[in-house]
């Protein structure tokens, strides 16, 4: 599975004044950092639905997989 990288270097070396951290229960959050130097930077994260399964053999012990699925 890849993952992706967002990088964002105009706000590196920047002084954090305050940090803030919101929950949206639909949404999912957002984090909001304002500097000392006037600018602020916003990220948000959002909580996509995943379908995954697994077909597996139970009984005694640890169960042993037989495939994962995954959309």
């Amino acid at each position: 599975m890849t993952r992706d990288l967002m990088e964002c270097p105009e706000v590196a070396g920047k002084t954090i004044k305050s940090l803030k951290i919101y929950e949206d229960d639909t949404d999912g959050c957002e984090t909001l950092i304002e500097f000392t130097d006037g600018t602020s930077f916003s990220s948000s994260v959002s909580y996509q639905p995943a379908v995954k399964g697994t077909l597996f053999e139970g009984g005694a012990g640890t169960p042993k997989i037989l495939r994962n699925y995954e959309l």
